[in-house]
């Protein structure tokens, strides 16, 4: 638990999303923060979601979102609120000095994200993308797979899959699909997760270019459900994603090395909460027979004693307590979360265009 000396973290919850379900779990199970206050559009509602999912009796509830902004007691803010109302609350909760951890996608385009960064770093907090997976200690993990000259060597070729299949409820009503709430679809939604991981894989360095592949799909309203895209590098290194509401359920990655190999089939939510594993290969190479592998790929299993959402917030509500002391905000999240922000844009910019090649510039 949080000592004296560092006081736990004071969460208030913008809007009572679904995913906002999973962080007020999240925060309660955080040994450094606590749910302090939610607001919704309603208080009813708002104090619905407090009774539903287990805040403390001495939480705060408010039926505006203006009213939690003011309250003095909150250190920090969850805002899981489509992304089309990103930028006017998320500048809205840097201005009342309170830290924020934004879902992704962070904003519709890199120029909002970019209104919202310069509001956070004018009012000196902390900012960081609701990205779980990147906190899980398999991640930190499999990083010193892929760093490793020796087992791994260097990335040649990433691909990442991230795809469910929405019913005719989530594609007809879901926010995902309206382009006046979440207007980036699958490409802002699954696409965030698939472009993460090819960034958090090539040391976050930006491609050269990125390309669409051909066929998205898109509703009526002209939001996409499926698309992917390659990514480029000036060494040959090349990435794939693809993104996607209508095919089964995957998070696949593969990332291939010069002297190895690594695989997991659940990056984003690992099939089971305490536990994550992936498989690794080194200089893998058929038998005399050409009818197995020598040597065999490796399983590693990695265990965890809170859950990953629960280790986001563990990190973020450290950032803040830094912060109280007198450090700077981090700087490292922000970065990640604009680089990842510039790639949205280039898929959505090359499906305009026609799949042409899209260059990156910082």
């Amino acid at each position: 638990m949080a000592t004296e000396s560092q006081a736990a973290i004071r969460f208030g919850i913008i809007g009572a999303a679904d995913i906002a379900r999973k962080l007020s779990r999240a925060i309660t199970l955080a040994p450094n923060a606590v749910l302090s206050a939610v607001a919704s559009r309603s208080l009813e509602k708002a104090t619905n979601f407090a009774k539903a999912n287990n805040f403390p009796p001495d939480a705060k509830v408010y039926g505006s979102y203006e009213a939690l902004l003011d309250d003095k007691d909150i250190d920090a803010v969850y805002l899981p609120l489509p992304t089309s109302m990103h930028i006017k609350w998320a500048v809205s909760v840097a201005q009342k000095k309170k830290h924020l951890l934004m879902e992704k996608p962070m904003a519709l385009n890199v120029a909002e994200f970019d209104v919202i960064l310069k509001a956070c770093e004018e009012n000196g907090v902390q900012l960081m993308d609701g990205t779980m997976w990147v906190h899980n200690p398999r991640t930190a993990q499999m990083k010193e797979f892929v760093s490793d000259p020796q087992r791994f060597g260097q990335l040649r070729t990433m691909h990442s899959c991230f795809s469910f299949a929405g019913d005719a409820e989530f594609l007809k009503n879901d926010i995902r699909v309206k382009p006046d709430l979440d207007g980036l679809g699958a490409l802002g939604d699954a696409g965030w997760y698939g472009i993460r991981s090819i960034l958090w894989a090539n040391d976050y360095e930006l491609p050269k270019t990125v390309i669409a592949m051909h066929g998205p799909v898109l509703n009526e309203a002209g939001v996409i459900l499926s698309c992917g895209a390659s990514l480029h590098w000036d060494d040959g290194r090349v990435a794939t994603f693809s993104c996607s509401f209508l095919a089964n359920m995957t998070m696949d990655i593969t990332a291939t090395g010069t002297n190895g190999s690594l695989q997991l089939h659940d990056f984003i939510i690992p099939f089971r909460e305490e536990e994550a594993s992936y498989f690794t290969n080194t200089r893998c190479f058929f038998n005399d027979l050409v009818t197995g592998w020598v040597p065999l790929p490796s399983e590693h299993v990695v265990t965890t004693d809170i859950p990953q959402e629960a280790c986001m917030v563990r990190e973020f509500s450290r950032l803040v307590a830094n912060i109280k002391n007198g450090s700077k905000p981090e700087q490292k999240w922000p970065i990640i979360s604009r680089k990842t922000q510039l790639i949205i844009d280039a898929v959505k910019t090359s499906i305009e265009r026609g799949f042409e090649p899209i260059e990156i510039k910082w």
